[in-house]
């Protein structure tokens, strides 16, 4: 099968009730991330110094060299930013994305962290760059973070985050930890899951505006007001879609070595008030956030349109145009992927089946409808489909009168055009089909043809919303 891995569509028009505890407007996720000690340097058996989110505008890697200034940067991290971070902090809950071997080499701070009531995610073994380590390695390499964070911190991880990772990244973590959560994401201001590693994985998104990263990259932050303005514009506009009835999730993301600077501690400091003098704010970790979503959002049970082997894929949609089960065997060979699985999605794969065939074809489809109140449905041999869209119109209970008027309409509608008069029923009553057939029968062919075609392709449109919902 010809289909596309990545979910372009997400929750789309269709965004589910997050149901937060207390009916909060918008949960806050504060991150802290623990790399210090975990960095690239060759004292870790890397190749090169570490040249990522620091302080050195333009830092590159030192090949087989240690360097002193990325080092003290990190180790500022460490010795001071944690301590002024935690003293912000204590009292509100935070996940902290602790890299193994960084976590192994700071005990006090690690006492701090599980004295405060923090959750301690694991940030694999090193913070280190995945994109090109081959699959296994970075599996074990998982195995051995996992390990080495149960060691350390005493229990095992319940969320991930990589960071630096690679495509394999999500899969291995998914096959080798049992995650409440992996947020090796930024597709979503909520909660999503994922059929990858042969289960349901809850992802749970992270962030890159809202993160002191950006003071390390040109064109990113300068002053501590743009952090605090980029996460208070941010807050409140989630917040007003949280009052609106569509709460949703701001995750922020700190650094040690970064927001922990006096000059950025400042902007910290007042956005957390900011936030904190809003009713119905949640502050959570993202593994509570994780653990309420399983329990009010569990993964869907039912098979997806995308991943059907093709004759259940026929069996299940090759009615949805009226006796034309080739147009769903089209549009299974089209490249499908999650953005098919909604109503709107898979009607557009049907349809581009329908539009792309020669007319001929499509006029097969269009004979293929009944009458409206015609032989069939007296006869009781309608679809099932079309039995309830003409019921719904009030077409099963009509006068003798109203129903010769129906008769000779269809006669000279079909003699006149060679198909019968199509239109959705669902969309119009009784007196506004028979105004539409007044109003088109006299249409040249070519007129008729394509709006008969409109009209069909809204019947599948219809019968897919009452299949699958909006």
């Amino acid at each position: 099968m010809d289909r596309y891995p990545r979910d372009m569509a997400g929750y789309g028009p269709a965004v589910p009730a997050a149901n937060w505890p207390g009916g909060a407007k918008i949960a806050v996720q504060i991150v802290l991330n623990y790399e210090e000690g975990g960095e690239n340097n060759i004292l870790h058996g890397d190749a090169a110094s570490e040249g990522f989110l620091s302080e050195i505008t333009g830092a590159q890697p030192w090949p087989g060299q240690r360097h002193w200034n990325m080092e003290t940067i990190y180790e500022y991290g460490s010795r001071a930013g944690f301590w002024r971070v935690h003293g912000l902090l204590k009292d509100t809950p935070v996940t902290v994305y602790g890299v193994a071997t960084a976590l192994a080499r700071a005990p006090d701070q690690l006492k701090a962290m599980k004295d405060a009531g923090w959750e301690i995610a694991s940030h694999g073994l090193k913070w280190i760059e995945h994109k090109d380590m081959p699959a296994e390695e970075e599996r074990a390499q998982i195995r051995e973070a996992i390990r080495l964070h149960t060691e350390v911190v005493g229990t095992p991880p319940r969320g991930w985050y990589t960071g630096r990772c690679s495509m394999n990244t999500i899969a291995l973590a998914a096959e080798e930890g049992d995650f409440a959560y992996i947020a090796d994401s930024y597709a979503d201001d909520l909660p999503y899951w994922m059929q990858v590693g042969g289960k349901d994985q809850l992802i749970v998104p992270y962030t890159m505006d809202c993160n002191d990263m950006r003071f390390s990259i040109q064109a990113g932050f300068t002053r501590g007001d743009d952090f605090e303005a980029m996460v208070r514009d941010a807050f409140d506009t989630l917040y007003a879609e949280g009052q609106a009835g569509a709460p949703k999730m701001l995750s922020i993301g700190l650094h040690c070595r970064l927001i922990g600077r006096p000059s950025r501690a400042a902007a910290l400091r007042r956005v957390m008030a900011y936030m904190q003098g809003h009713d119905g704010v949640w502050f959570a970790t993202r593994e509570a956030i994780a653990d309420h979503w399983a329990a009010v959002h569990p993964p869907r049970s039912t098979p997806r349109p995308s991943e059907m082997a093709r004759e259940a894929f026929v069996a299940e949609f090759g009615g949805i145009f009226e006796h034309s089960p080739w147009i769903a065997e089209g549009a299974h060979a089209l490249e499908l992927g999650p953005h098919s699985d909604s109503a709107a999605g898979l009607h557009n794969a049907l349809a581009r089946a329908f539009r792309s065939a020669p007319e001929g074809k499509r006029l097969e489809v269009l004979r293929a409808h009944p009458d409206l109140a015609g032989k069939l449905a007296a006869a009781g041999r309608l679809t099932a489909e079309s039995t309830a869209e003409q019921s719904g119109a009030g077409l099963d209970m009509l006068t003798d009168e109203e129903r010769a008027t129906f008769t000779r309409l269809n006669d000279a509608y079909t003699a006149k055009h060679g198909f019968p008069f199509i239109i959705a029923v669902k969309d119009n009553t009784k007196a506004g089909i028979l105004a539409a057939f007044h109003r088109r029968i006299d249409n040249d062919r070519a007129t008729e043809f394509a709006e008969a075609c409109r009209q069909v392709e809204r019947i599948a449109e219809l019968r897919l919303e009452e299949k699958l919902g909006r």
